[in-house]
């Protein structure tokens, strides 16, 4: 099984992609990647879009750390990166953030100045 979406590495310890599924999760733990964030808000996509609480069930089955981090712009104010960078500090590496289309995830990787966990640091 492979993954629904495509993935950027934005450094090793840290990947953003769009929107996973619930299956995706299971592929995620087989790639190795210890801890997911989810970008996105609850409902943003409609009655498709997988709840972050299903996202976290599958997460936590597999012994993953979950944390949502929802944006719902690119409006990005400087308490968000800080409270990014405090919750990706204290998270198992290395993580996949995901939004819908990974746009917003990377944007607040860039708006840290790569200063996520493990990286750049």
């Amino acid at each position: 099984m492979t993954l629904s979406v495509p993935t950027t590495s934005l450094c090793p310890e840290f990947t953003v992609c769009g929107q996973i599924s619930v299956a995706d999760v299971a592929v995620l733990a087989r790639q190795g990647y210890r801890s997911i964030i989810n970008n996105r808000p609850d409902g943003e996509g409609g009655p498709d879009q997988p709840s972050s609480a299903q996202i976290q069930a599958a997460a936590e089955a597999l012994g993953l750390r979950y944390v949502h981090f929802p944006v719902p712009n690119l409006m990005i104010s400087q308490a968000q990166l800080d409270e990014y960078q405090r919750t990706c500090a204290d998270l198992p590496h290395p993580m996949v953030a995901f939004c819908r289309s990974g746009g917003r995830a990377s944007a607040l990787f860039q708006g840290c100045g790569g200063q996520v966990g493990r990286c750049g640091g």
